[in-house]
């Protein structure tokens, strides 16, 4: 700790950085280590894992089942944001390693996060029910008046859905880790997904790991870093790809995900939070100076470990020393906070989606309430949230065994069109969502934890 404040305060004096990011050692076979030129200088490292199919067995997957995508998106001038869901729907618990059944068609009420009210002319107060002689009858209620719609949008399409296994040839995963880690986040999801025979690819973002960190903020804001992910995508993109990421590593896969909906055939999003534009915080404590950060970088690592895991013992701060979690240089730690800037990822971003999406949150995740992966569950077609008890921040490197299991029973999902038929409407029923009645043809079924 005293060598990281001698750091900050020769940092302050010089006005430069104390170090800059250097490779990571790594017990790791280096022939899965390329190292990819994103842009002149700018050069990230990913793992990339390619596993011999010929002893597996290759091929494609010949089955897959064709789901209708069809929702009508609304957003109103009041901000409400209506979503009518008009094609197939699937059911929330289908995730148990089974084929999942199929929703009739719903429609889903609720309120822009980033709402700010909008002046407008006052409603006019209905009349007072007139007097009657012998029996009173209530006055009928107002009728409400929706608004005229700001802005609509209709997506009409046809999504193949199969099942990916590891011997498929045509299956590409992707890890996307979040800030302040790297690829080694992954190490127990790598060595388990390659073991099956899946081909994996696992970056470092610039300024993580062992890529290269350039010393100027606009090298880390959301758009120069999606477009990196957008480089790697297209040089190791398959036919049927699969992203996984983790806390802000969920808002590339999403970008992804919509920019690509034809190769991306599933998404995994680990602690992603809720399905809002992303803002910076102005008084956030990565608003500092890189060399108070510096000085503070041994506070900072022991309230990542506070709370990022639901346990802070031996095995915890082992994993977080393994995974190179806030082992970066405090320049990039404050550029990477400062640039999370991304007015476009809203809720009607993550409505367009039409990719089957796995929401995996640790109960003791201090970062990320439940409550915004619900709204994300709410808001995207076919999403499928599931809370793991014993985990937190950092889930996948808590607990596992449950993560990989859980994982690989999505990457193997089909849905079940055979009942897609059998369903039938019951305009009558409604539910509550976020406070606000919603109209569906049937009471969704409790969300499985």
């Amino acid at each position: 700790m005293l060598t990281s404040i001698t750091d900050g305060i020769l940092c302050c004096l010089t006005g430069k950085a104390a170090s800059l990011v250097m490779p990571v050692d790594s017990s790791e076979p280096a022939d899965t280590f390329e190292f990819v030129e994103v842009k002149p200088g700018r050069v990230l490292r990913v793992r990339h894992i390619m596993p011999e199919r010929r002893a597996l067995g290759s091929g494609n997957s010949n089955n897959s089942s064709s789901v209708h995508c069809k929702r009508k998106i609304t957003v109103y001038r009041n901000g409400q944001l209506v979503i009518e869901n008009l094609g197939d729907v699937l059911h929330s618990e289908i995730v148990q390693c089974q084929n999942g059944d199929l929703e009739p068609c719903s429609t889903v009420e609720v309120e822009l996060a980033d709402y700010k009210e909008v002046p407008t002319s006052p409603e006019p107060k209905p009349a007072p029910p007139l007097s009657m002689v012998g029996e009173q009858k209530p006055a009928p209620p107002p009728r409400r008046r929706r608004r005229k719609p700001k802005r609509m949008v209709m997506i009409d399409s046809e999504r193949e859905i199969s099942s990916c296994k590891g011997t498929h040839s045509d299956v590409a995963l992707f890890f996307v880790h979040g800030v302040g880690g790297s690829l080694d986040i992954w190490g127990s999801q790598l060595d388990f997904f390659s073991r099956l025979g899946y081909e994996i690819i696992a970056p470092d973002l610039a300024g993580h790991g062992a890529s290269t960190a350039p010393h100027i903020a606009a090298a880390y804001t959301f758009y120069a870093l999606a477009e990196d992910m957008r480089a790697i995508f297209k040089k190791y993109a398959r036919k049927r790809n699969i992203l996984i990421g983790h806390s802000y590593g969920v808002s590339f896969c999403t970008f992804l995900a919509h920019e690509y909906p034809d190769q991306v055939h599933k998404v995994v999003m680990i602690n992603g939070g809720g399905p809002t534009a992303l803002e910076p915080s102005l008084c956030s404590i990565f608003q500092l100076p890189s060399c108070v950060l510096h000085c503070l970088s041994p506070c900072l690592a022991w309230s990542f470990l506070k709370a990022g895991f639901a346990h802070q013992g031996a095995k915890e701060k082992q994993l977080l020393k393994q995974g190179n979690a806030f082992n970066v240089n405090p320049f990039v730690l404050r550029a990477m906070m400062s640039g999370q800037y991304w007015p476009e990822g809203d809720e009607v971003y993550h409505a367009e989606l039409t990719v089957p999406i796995l929401l995996v949150h640790g109960m003791y995740d201090k970062f990320v309430p439940i409550d915004e992966d619900q709204r994300m569950a709410e808001i995207l077609l076919f999403a499928f949230l599931k809370v793991i008890e014993e985990g937190s921040h950092m889930v996948m490197m808590e607990c596992p065994d449950t993560v990989n299991t859980l994982l690989h029973e999505f990457f193997l999902w089909e849905p079940d069109m055979s009942k897609k038929n059998a369903a039938k409407t019951d305009p009558d029923k409604t539910v509550i969502v976020n406070g606000v009645v919603a109209q569906t043809p049937k009471p969704n079924k409790p969300m499985d934890k």
